[in-house]
């Protein structure tokens, strides 16, 4: 522990706002396990035309890999809890690279199934077992913070990954886009295995913490929080290509400047919630998020055109990637000692959702019924902020987390969580 602890040190020297350097690396493999889960939705037409399959069965590729990721990310957290993180983070990124890139290299849509749905072990490992690895490389009051900065990956991956994506699968086909994603998976874990410390193993849960995890009234609504928020979503955002082909007739370059101008917003929105979040207080936040992803369900009708379709987009750019920052700082402040639990049962929801989500979009598409999806977004969105008004009054009446606690802390925060 104590060479351990010397190493931490050494590595916030000289790193933004005294951050560990390896929380660089961190936030890198987010952004390029984002823009792998987000390639899909970015070249969904071309996976459709150069594979000869429908709309709604390039679409099962997001459905089936959402599947794995949501049953796996907690049943791979018990079966890793012993693993040192520097060896388990890299591995998953090795994994995701070899995968994708044999997915690249798939000659047909019954091949590429299977090969997406295995590289998608990756993210259920990466993205929980790092949000529960920063609570020991930084003290309790920047962990607000410091998580929300490793999840600015997935918003940099809505700015640069996602559209890059969409652009290279219109023009050089959605196997460039595929490979691009695994050589940045192994570049990635090539630079954490070199600025991550060894010797970090978050406190293996039990039976009994499991137990304890599931049965607190606050971390479970929190989750389903996660859950609605996903599946109202996904319910449109999976078919975002497609939508925007067939209702406002935008091709492959347009295309991917909107998700750029989606990226820019949703990356500005988690970079403002980093900066204000631990005094604004996580629970606050994930209903700030929420309602601003709600303002663009009512408003989505107005879009009918480019131009009017880039503004409705804004309010939900801002919260999308944000919220799911502000909802790993709940549960982390929540019960910091049960958080390797429940991040994974949030990534779990985050992921169940967005297989619910793409399963109903691509069932309503087709039964002819894509200009309806928003009003479905809108609806789940609206139980989530309901869902998220719930939990909060949970936490507040002094029904906390069962587990060990930190001392009482009565900070601006403290009161929103």
């Amino acid at each position: 522990m104590k060479r351990l602890s010397f190493m931490l040190r050494s590595r916030r020297a000289n790193s933004p706002a005294g951050l560990p350097h390896a929380l660089w690396a961190l936030m890198l493999g987010n952004l390029i396990i984002g823009t792998g889960v987000m390639v899909v939705p970015g070249t969904l037409n071309d996976i459709s035309s150069s594979l000869g399959v429908t709309v709604p069965q390039a679409g099962m590729l997001i459905t089936a890999g959402a599947i794995l990721m949501g049953l796996g990310a907690p049943t791979l957290a018990t079966l890793v809890a012993g693993w040192d993180r520097r060896r388990l983070l890299v591995g998953s990124l090795l994994w995701y690279g070899v995968l994708l890139g044999a997915c690249a290299l798939a000659p047909d849509y019954g091949t590429l199934l299977p090969l997406r749905v295995l590289a998608m072990v990756a993210p259920a490992v990466f993205t929980p077992q790092a949000a529960a690895s920063v609570g020991l490389m930084v003290p309790s009051e920047r962990r607000g913070q410091a998580i929300t900065f490793v999840f600015l990956g997935w918003s940099v991956a809505s700015v640069m990954g996602m559209p890059l994506s969409a652009w290279v699968g219109g023009t050089l086909g959605w196997r460039w886009a595929f490979g691009g994603v695994a050589l940045g998976a192994l570049v990635g874990g090539w630079w954490l295995w070199r600025v991550m410390p060894d010797g970090i193993k978050p406190v293996a849960l039990s039976r009994k913490g499991w137990g304890q995890a599931l049965g607190s009234a606050p971390l479970m609504l929190a989750v389903g929080v996660t859950l609605l928020s996903a599946f109202g979503q996904f319910t449109l955002f999976s078919y975002f290509a497609p939508y925007f082909k067939q209702m406002l007739g935008v091709e492959a370059g347009t295309l991917s400047l909107m998700f750029m101008w989606f990226g820019v917003f949703g990356l500005t929105g988690n970079v403002g919630l980093s900066r204000h979040i631990d005094k604004l207080g996580a629970a606050r936040a994930a209903m700030l998020t929420l309602g601003l992803m709600t303002l663009t369900q009512l408003l989505w009708p107005l879009g009918q055109s480019v131009w009017s379709m880039a503004l409705v987009l804004v309010p939900w750019a801002l919260g999308c990637f944000a919220a799911n920052s502000a909802q790993q700082a709940r549960l982390v402040n929540l019960s910091p000692q049960l958080a390797p639990a429940t991040v994974a049962l949030n990534t779990s929801a985050m992921y169940a959702g967005q297989a619910m989500g793409s399963a109903l979009g691509g069932w309503m598409i087709a039964q002819g019924q894509m200009a309806q999806l928003h009003w479905v977004s809108l609806g789940l969105l609206l139980l989530a902020m309901a869902l998220s008004a719930w939990a909060s009054r949970a936490a507040i009446s002094g029904r906390r987390p069962p587990g060990k606690h930190p001392a009482k802390d009565c900070s601006p925060a403290s009161r929103g969580r």
